[in-house]
C-alpha cells in the first residue's frame, strides 16, 4: 500500500468518527479524573474502554465498511487499541513531565496535559492500526 492510499475518503470518515469519539472519551476521562479521582491511568483506561466500544461500532460499519465477523475484527481491534494506548500514554506522561519540569506545575495539571498529549499520539497510531490491521479487507492484503 502506498502512503498516498492511506489518505483517502476513509481518513475523513475516521476523523468524523474520531471527533465524536474524542468528545465522549475526553469528557469521560476528565470527569473520572476530577470528580471520581481515579488518577491518570484509571481515568484514561476506563475512558478508552468505553470510547473503544463506540469507535469499533462506528469505524467497522461506517468508516471502513468491514464485513468480516465481529469476533475476528473485534479481537484485532482490541489488540490494536491496547497496543496504541500503552505506547501513546507511556510516551506522553514522561515526555510532558520532562517538557514542563521547569514550570513547577501541580501534578494534576501535568497529568491532564499528559492525557491530552496521549490522546493525540493515540489517534495517529490508532488510525494506522485500524486501517492497516484491524479493518484491513482481505482483497487489500494481496495489493502491492
Amino acid at each position: 500500500m502506498r502512503i498516498r492510499e492511506l489518505f483517502d475518503y476513509r481518513l475523513l470518515k475516521f476523523m468524523l468518527v474520531g471527533i465524536a469519539n474524542t468528545l465522549f472519551s475526553a469528557a469521560t476521562m476528565f470527569l473520572l479524573y476530577n470528580l471520581a479521582h481515579l488518577g491518570y491511568w484509571g481515568s484514561s483506561a476506563i475512558s478508552y474502554v468505553l470510547g473503544s466500544i463506540l469507535s469499533f461500532v462506528l469505524n467497522k460499519n461506517f468508516t471502513f465498511q468491514n464485513k468480516d465477523s465481529v469476533v475476528k475484527t473485534g479481537v484485532k481491534f482490541a489488540l490494536n487499541v491496547a497496543i496504541c494506548y500503552v505506547v501513546a500514554y507511556s510516551i506522553a506522561q514522561p515526555a510532558v513531565n520532562w517538557m514542563l519540569s521547569s514550570f513547577s506545575l501541580e501534578q494534576s495539571i501535568t497529568d491532564q496535559i499528559s492525557m491530552l498529549f496521549g490522546m493525540c499520539l493515540f489517534t495517529g497510531l490508532n488510525y494506522l492500526g485500524q486501517r492497516l490491521f484491524a479493518f484491513k479487507k482481505d482483497e487489500e492484503i494481496g495489493k502491492k
